[in-house]
């Protein structure tokens, strides 16, 4: 029922119960982002599912999350079963095919998918701020912690190399202080600690390279149909705050690498949020305006983001005004904050003179909702009771012999399953750490330090007599440091001890691995 400029959603009701509209979403305002939003159990997976199918088909690439592992089955061919077939009849959607669509899985963790990582660097410090909760003046001394990476040129690109600069940046302390203000011992030991927990969670398979070419989730297949990325995220919501800036990090970076091109006539990439209130969740401000920031400015690149949550009170106002294509499955009422929902969702969509439509969202059934996609000119439909339709692919999860042989098979297979550990700051500062050593040695060397044993009036133990028959007294070594060497030997104990830490703890975690 849809043709190559739209998405067949379903079919709307009519004041005699007979679903008879066909709802579509168009593709030319496929980037103006949108909404899906409903209580558990009311079919939000399914409309995500059959959004996915309907940008793949139209050529467009889809990045999306998988919570619960139930949409893993859009990669294989959906099967007749009666509830589906009788739904297609209800919303006329002849003929009813079945289809497998190209889907590469990913996994931060590198088990259910191929490993996704990134540099810290390209985290940045507000993103890894947001990650371990840092207070106002822990977050001043990681912008301290990146700008010095920049000025004195260390890679910082896994989780070691932070722990290494972070270190350095503890023995400097009184020296950055006065030039980048109060940097105190204790501060960076808080977030050193909480990088730890951050590693024991897992965060440190993220950090590293290869890191995530943008290409890879923009790819399209021979038949012109749009490659869906499925994020396995069932492990990583044990981590909610790494799983929401994860997908902030991807967003940015979409927003920061992909060029203007104004209004397609159908987007280069939509991105869909699930449990997208974790991205919202006790965000400072600066975080949320970043948000907002590239929500509204992402859409000129081609890119639409699609939000999907339980409460559209998830979302904040100054986003949810950006968000044009809304599908809203039931609600309950029993709270005040629930009725308030209610209230809220209701007043967001254009009215329907046919019912209510407070009254509506707390009755419709499963795989039902309220649709409101923009028409023509952006102009926002008049909301619909609407039938969604059932989707072309499997209705639930994979098995995992079937996974692993998708991954096999996968157009980045073998890319980024190995682990890329080039020269970066930990390396560089274990070198000038060594330098700095062999420099202090030397020159204890030329500066005539050490002692010989001498028996009196055994060998010529004494130096030469100077003219006049009196000898030269012998040169005494210095117990006195330069301010130099002070802050090579500090260097070389921090780093020293911080990298024979990091080493052993490596080996021993990898060998409790069994890898």
């Amino acid at each position: 029922m849809a043709d190559d400029t739209s998405i067949f959603i379903g079919a709307s009701r009519k004041p005699d119960d007979s679903y008879q509209r066909a709802e579509h979403l168009l593709l030319q305002y496929g980037n103006r982002h949108g909404l899906v939003t409903g209580a558990t159990g009311t079919g939000k997976t399914v409309s995500l599912q059959i959004l996915a199918e309907g940008f793949s088909n139209a050529g467009v690439p889809v990045f999306c999350a998988d919570i619960k592992g139930d949409l893993s089955g859009i990669a294989m061919m959906g099967t007749a079963q009666d509830f589906l077939v009788k739904r297609a009849e209800q919303v006329k959607l002849a003929p009813y095919d079945f289809q497998e669509f190209p889907v590469i899985f990913w996994d931060l963790f590198g088990e259910q998918g191929h490993p996704i990582r990134a540099t810290v660097s390209e985290m940045g410090p507000l993103l890894l701020s947001r990650l371990m909760n840092l207070t106002e003046a822990q977050e001043g001394i990681m912008n301290i912690a990146f700008r010095l990476a920049d000025e004195e040129g260390l890679l910082l690109l896994d989780m070691k190399d932070l722990q290494a600069l972070l270190a350095n940046i503890a023995e400097r302390a009184d020296e950055l202080g006065s030039r980048y203000g109060n940097v105190t011992k204790p501060s960076v030991g808080a977030i050193q600690r909480t990088l730890l927990v951050l590693e024991q969670q897992g965060a440190a398979h993220f950090f590293g390279e290869p890191a995530l070419r943008i290409a890879d989730i923009m790819r399209t297949t021979r038949d012109g149909r749009g490659a869906i990325s499925v994020l396995a995220a069932d492990k990583l919501m044990m981590n909610p705050r790494l799983y929401a800036t994860f997908l902030l990090w991807l967003m940015s970076e979409l927003f920061e690498v992909l060029p203007e091109v104004g209004d397609p006539d159908r987007p280069k990439l939509v991105f869909f949020f699930d449990e997208a209130h974790l991205l919202f969740e006790d965000a400072p401000k600066v975080l949320i305006d970043r948000v907002e920031q590239v929500v509204r400015l992402i859409r000129s690149k081609g890119v639409g983001v699609y939000f999907v949550t339980q409460n559209p009170l998830d979302v904040p106002e100054t986003v949810l005004a950006q968000l044009g294509n809304r599908v809203q499955h039931a609600l309950r009422a029993y709270t005040p904050r629930e009725q308030k929902a209610v209230k809220t969702a209701a007043e967001t969509f254009r009215p329907n003179p046919d019912f209510d439509c407070a009254t509506a969202i707390t009755q419709l059934g499963t795989g039902e909702a309220l649709v409101s996609t923009l028409e023509t000119k952006g102009v926002p439909s008049m909301v619909q009771r609407t039938l969604i339709r059932p989707p072309a692919s499997r209705l639930g999860p994979i098995t995992p012999a079937e996974r692993q042989k998708l991954i096999q098979e996968s157009p980045v297979a073998g890319q980024y399953d190995q682990v890329i550990d080039r020269e970066s700051a930990f390396e560089m500062l274990q070198k000038k750490a060594r330098e700095a050593q062999d420099a202090e040695e030397q020159a204890q060397q030329a500066g005539g330090g050490g002692s010989r044993w001498t028996i009196p009036g055994f060998g010529n133990d004494d130096p030469a007599p100077q003219s006049g028959g009196r000898r030269a007294p012998a040169p005494r070594p210095s117990n006195r440091q330069t301010v130099a060497e002070a802050a090579i030997k500090s260097v070389v104990r921090s780093v020293g001890s911080s990298v024979g830490r990091a080493i052993v703890r490596g080996i021993l975690g990898s060998l409790s691995r069994g890898r």
